[in-house]
């Protein structure tokens, strides 16, 4: 064949069933028409399918036929991303699962034999379509009477054996050879017995690898593993059941009880960060699990935190990951008298802790769903078993402490593909759980090989993990990590594996385990281009939630990938302290900018509802929150109950609310001012009809030091100071690799010693944060729970009334209006002002009966909010204040 590239290592066909193969209609030249070409399946058993030679061909060749009406709407329903793809019949190919096993190509060429397309295939969905028992599979290994059966679904293999090395038997020695037997649905297995107790295994999958156009075998982890060996090279045959693991606390201590998902209120907290820099937790346990079961400043503080109201610990990912190596003495350690020394606005610091690499990583890097990461433990090197001890103590230490916990769990991607070290799914099933581009090639829009969890086998692995952990460890909760990037399905699948375990049988209630995510949209997948997405808008009625950056951005200003950072919002000076950045535009479109962030503010802590009907501040007109404008074509309001979002203003990405307010307030503003715009921030978040989420030492101004993307940033710039001594702002320019272009910003903010906290207002910022826990749980009011009650009860009087000052938000909560949940109060009053200044709002709705302060800020940490006053309906509020009023209930 002469013409078009034969470079075969993309494969942009997709064949669906054993008779229909789809193939891009943009992988052709627009002036070719595909009913003129030949078109030609080639298989070949061991591969090697070389183009360029003449014909004939020692391997096999089918001839397709296009379809002139295009696909079978049965085959494109729910995949609209091949309404446009061009059809191929495929006759009837004999030894079919033969063929999936070696290489697929397709070629479409002019009559006179000049090549216009070539390229391999993708076989996910036909697999899926010939193995659809294999969902039912229990892989790994399953006990019984003390003995485990392994298996593994490898249907493209030519065979599986189970590579052994016994208790006793070194890494370094020739492992015994086990052969597993293949089952109709693709699996292999074999059945051991009770002295393979403790015993380390590898799959040894003789198979055609397409990265190296040839059958090879791929000596490879479990990945359904639940223990491994140090820096996870083998798999261990670990019964999760034993008494030995099973520490005392977390099987007595039951799980704290959420009466509704809008009641949660998390701290996102990594295991690493909670306890490196704590000097009252032992040396050797620090950065660890086993020090949440310490008592130590960390945990006193965690422990304030659910007396006055949180909730839940969300965790960063504890599964295994690549990034970090495991071997507690390889890692470097800082030198942190080089690091101290350097100026507060110097890049040495970043230099040094690019070149020695500390062991950090937040864990995004997933390499086995089931198995806790062994750096986070204190003896992974020791004993694989320990590493499932520790989780579970910290599990139990948690509980203890009256908190839920949430992990933070990523399906979306795998750290590698193919054949790569890493790589445990390609190198057992080539090709199968990567999703593709339209070229063919690994889609990579999650900045990693991304995982199609469309396939059947790939969703099955995301459902069985995550019931794993909550079965397993009895976690509370899971945080899914780009969750856009998965389907609607998906994510129903997940809430009904978890439904599906009772305390009875399960020791666990699944229906009491809450569901989050990133409801970003973007990618391959945008737009539902490849199944309705699990997005902001598209989980109605699932009681999953997703991350609501309406309000985030609108409190903070811009967004997270603003060029200039200086772009200020509701909190950051727009209302009355402005930065004079010439991107914040002149005085009208800062006026302009204010009223549309109060709108979307308003409908954020009326639940970010689609369907709640306001005055808009902006317009001055009625609203419902699906009218209000967000940007690029998305509305404020996309939830149709308040459980379907999550109100926050930081989190582990981007800047924390310290260091976004650093960088949008003008630096003349005294630090007592920043402490008061902090509390305001996590106040319009808190007081939302979502549930809520708080960034792990945002109440006491955490900073790292302006970096963007910590993820690998080292304990330097990750610093957390429970003894609420050092906040960590003026640690040094933030790594290069991310914050390069901002740190002409940066250089004068470091520098300045006046925008560097005290201890003094660490602690007032936390004592304040404390009060804002103590409002929202004791007054059910803020948690109403059901979309027609909000409706029904809240308001905002002055929203686009003559009588609205800039920057003042008053929200009222009535429970004279609809079913009365609150048995405490009549009804609470909001009152909201950004300004630096005291105000006195107008409120007509408010004149009659007496209001008062909220007896949390009446009696509280902050002296300020006692000045608040509420007087026959005029209210007298202080500088960036958020003064909440009751009114008692009426018998």
């Amino acid at each position: 064949m002469t013409g078009a590239s034969t470079d075969l290592a993309f494969s942009r066909g997709l064949w669906l069933t054993p008779e229909a193969i789809a193939w891009p209609s943009c992988a052709l030249p627009e002036d070719v028409d595909p009913g003129s070409l030949d078109w030609v399946l080639h298989t070949a058993t061991d591969g090697r399918i070389d183009l360029s030679r003449r014909e004939p061909y020692p391997w096999a060749n089918v001839p397709l036929t296009v379809r002139p009406a295009g696909l079978p709407e049965a085959i494109v329903a729910g995949r609209p991303y091949l309404r446009s793809a061009i059809g191929l019949d495929v006759p009837e190919v004999s030894d079919l699962l033969g063929v999936l096993a070696g290489q697929v190509v397709v070629t479409a060429q002019h009559r006179s034999g000049r090549l216009v397309e070539a390229s391999g295939v993708q076989m996910a969905p036909l697999l899926d379509a010939l193995y659809p028992d294999a969902v039912h599979a229990t892989l790994g290994a399953d006990w019984a009477d003390g003995a485990p059966t392994v298996r593994v679904w490898a249907p493209t293999a030519r065979a599986v054996d189970l590579l052994l090395w016994p208790v006793g038997l070194s890494l370094e020695d020739s492992p015994e050879r086990r052969r597993m037997h293949r089952a109709p649905d693709g699996t292999w297995d074999v059945r051991g017995d009770r002295s393979w107790r403790g015993a380390r295994y590898q799959y040894a999958v003789t198979v055609y690898a397409p990265t190296f156009d040839r059958v090879v075998e791929n000596r490879v982890t479990d990945p359904y593993s639940v223990a491994l060996t140090v820096n996870s090279t083998h798999s261990v045959l670990v019964d999760l059941g034993d008494a030995d693991l099973r520490p005392q606390q977390w099987e007595r201590t039951p799980s704290p009880p959420l009466a509704h998902p809008v009641d949660q209120v998390a701290y996102e907290l990594h295991v690493r960060d909670f306890s490196k820099a704590d000097k009252t937790v032992p040396d050797e346990l620090r950065g660890t699990f086993a020090a949440f079961a310490c008592d130590s400043q960390g945990t006193r503080h965690l422990r304030a935190l659910a007396e006055a109201g949180l909730t839940s610990v969300q965790l960063l990912p504890i599964s295994d990951y690549s990034s970090v190596d495991e071997e507690r003495a390889a890692r470097l350690r800082d030198d942190l008298a080089a690091l101290k020394a350097a100026p507060p606005d110097s890049d040495e610091q970043q230099r040094r802790l690019a070149a020695a690499r500390d062991g950090y990583n937040w864990g995004y890097d997933p390499w086995h769903y089931q198995v806790p990461e062994g750096s986070l433990c204190v003896r992974a090197a020791d004993s694989a078993r320990e590493r499932v001890r520790e989780v579970r103590a910290m599990v139990g230490a948690l509980h203890g402490l009256g908190l839920r916990v949430v992990l933070d769990v990523v399906f979306n991607h795998t750290v590698s593909e193919g054949q790569a070290t890493t790589s445990v799914l390609g190198r057992i099933v080539p090709g199968y759980y990567h999703r593709r581009d339209v070229s063919g090639a690994v889609a990579l829009s999650t900045c990693c090989p991304n995982v199609a969890t469309e396939h059947a086998m790939a969703q099955k692995l995301m459902v069985d993990s995550v019931v794993h952990w909550a079965r397993h460890y009895r976690v509370d909760g899971f945080r899914f990590d780009l969750m856009g990037h998965h389907s609607r399905d998906n994510m129903l699948a997940v809430r009904a594996g978890l439904d599906a375990l009772t305390v009875a049988r399960d020791g666990v209630d699944g229906r009491a385990i809450t569901l989050w995510g990133e409801g970003w949209d973007f990618g391959e997948v945008a737009g539902n281009a490849r199944f309705v997405q699990a997005t902001q808008g598209q989980l109605a009625g699932t009681q999953i939630s997703t991350f609501a950056d309406r309000l985030r951005d609108a409190v903070r200003g811009g967004a997270p990938f603003d060029e200039d950072p200086r772009v200020q919002g509701f909190v950051t000076g727009l209302a009355g302290e402005p930065n004079e950045a010439p991107v914040n535009g002149d005085a009208d479109a800062q006026r302009e900018q204010l009223l549309r962030d109060t709108d979307l503010i308003q409908v954020g802590l009326a639940g970010h509802l689609k369907d709640f009907s306001f005055t808009s501040a902006f317009t001055r007109r009625g609203a419902r929150g699906d009218e209000v404008p967000y940007k690029a074509g998305t509305f404020a309001g996309y939830a149709t109950e308040p459980d379907e979002a999550i109100a926050y203003v930081d989190a582990h990405d981007n800047e924390t609310l310290f260091d976004a307010l650093t960088l949008k307030l003008p630096v003349r503003v005294p630090m007592d001012e920043r402490v008061r715009a902090n509390t305001l921030a996590l106040a319009l978040a808190t007081f939302s009809q979502n549930p809520v989420m708080w960034h792990a030492g945002t109440d006491f101004l955490r900073s790292k030091s302006l970096d963007r993307n910590s993820y690998d940033s080292g304990d330097w710039f990750n610093y957390l100071d429970f003894s609420l001594t050092d906040n960590g702002f003026a640690a040094g320019l933030p790594p290069a690799a991310d914050n390069a272009d901002k740190w002409e910003y940066m250089r004068p903010l470091l520098a300045d010693p006046a925008l560097k906290p005290r201890p003094r207002h660490m602690k007032r910022a936390h004592r304040m944060a404390l009060d804002l826990l103590r409002i929202r749980s004791s007054t059910r009011l803020f948690r109403l729970g059901d979309a027609e009650q909000i409706r029904r009860k809240l308001s905002f009087p002055v929203s686009g009334s003559w009588a609205q000052q800039p920057g003042v938000i008053v929200m009222v909560i009535d429970d004279a209006l609809g079913e009365p949940v609150d048995d405490r109060f009549g009804a609470v009053a909001v009152a909201v002002n950004a300004n630096p200044w005291p105000v006195r709002q107008v409120v007509f709705a408010l004149v009659g009966p007496a209001w008062s302060l909220h007896p949390v800020q009446r009696d509280g940490a902050d002296a300020v909010v006692k000045a608040a006053r509420a007087d026959d309906g005029v209210l007298a509020v202080p500088g960036r204040t958020a003064a909440v009023f009751v009114r008692p209930r009426i018998s």
